[in-house]
């Protein structure tokens, strides 16, 4: 099976580049190449799936889990940038489809940095979806882990819950995520985010991520806590999202319309060895 492998602020992804291998994958396989002790290692698996010549690029993302996730902003990053080093894109902005709706992106630096038009952020609670009545889902409270949360919940084609706090901690993300990620309010699970406001134009989030766990980055989910500051006029439309594996550039637009920009670095490329997938196939 043909990969290359790709990080973005840490978050790393395994693109599988040969057709018929993506469309083979399954979620067994997906789990032992992204264990790190067993596999290859990586926060998830993006599945290059290839449309009829003409049509517009589409990937499928896979987390560690094995389960699938409607997106991804620092894989669709990869992606591109995938995309780009096949010379399959060049420096104009193209499309790139995913489960959780087209986003647009353009390649620059000789690749080293990618920008990508997200879509826009809703706090619908249909859209994201969170049980109860209908209402925009700001400055809610969440009782967990003997604790008291304000938080905020979000869409960008995937679910998000921005947890407000002082000071955001690797420790709180990893005791708390997990319950946050599967509370009944979240039919379909949810990511994490816990924020905290550093100045207008700066904010720094800790994640945990739906079905991949503690991650060093994301880009829906610096998309979504971007959005939440800014909706409850913490922050203004530019902001920098500081994150452990780095920092992304988050504009929001009319309609919380978002674009976000930041590195992306190859890896490596090689070929999977049968033996490694063998097992995963009993």
């Amino acid at each position: 099976m043909e990969f290359a492998k790709y990080n973005a602020l840490g978050n790393d992804y395994v693109v599988v580049t040969h057709e018929r291998d993506a469309r083979a994958l399954t979620s067994a396989q997906v789990r032992r190449i992204c264990d790190r002790h067993f596999g290859l290692g990586s926060d998830g698996i993006l599945v290059d799936d290839r449309p009829q010549t003409g049509d517009r690029p589409r990937v499928r993302i896979f987390n560690p889990d094995g389960s699938e996730a409607e997106k991804s902003g620092n894989g669709v990053r990869i992606f591109a940038r995938h995309l780009w080093d096949a010379g399959r894109v060049d420096v104009q902005p193209f499309e790139i489809e995913t489960p959780g709706g087209t986003v647009t992106c353009q390649v620059r630096d000789r690749g080293r940095t990618v920008t990508a038009n997200m879509g826009r952020v809703s706090f619908d609670s249909a859209a994201i979806p969170v049980t109860g009545p209908r209402r925009e889902v700001l400055g809610e409270t969440l009782a967990v882990g003997g604790r008291s949360l304000s938080y905020c919940a979000a869409t960008i084609g995937n679910p998000h819950c921005v947890v407000l706090c002082d000071r955001p901690s690797e420790a709180d993300a990893r005791a708390l995520g997990p319950l946050i990620e599967s509370d009944p309010r979240f039919p379909n699970r949810t990511n994490v985010q816990f924020l905290e406001v550093l100045a207008r134009d700066r904010i720094r989030i800790e994640i945990w991520e739906r079905g991949a766990g503690y991650t060093l980055a994301s880009g829906t989910s610096s998309c979504a806590a971007a959005a939440v500051a800014h909706r409850l006029g913490l922050c203004d439309a530019s902001v920098e999202v500081e994150m452990p594996g780095g920092r992304l550039r988050i504009d929001i637009g009319q309609g919380y319309a978002i674009v976000m920009a930041g590195p992306v670095a190859k890896v490596a490329e090689g070929r999977l060895a049968d033996e490694l997938l063998a097992p995963a196939l009993g």
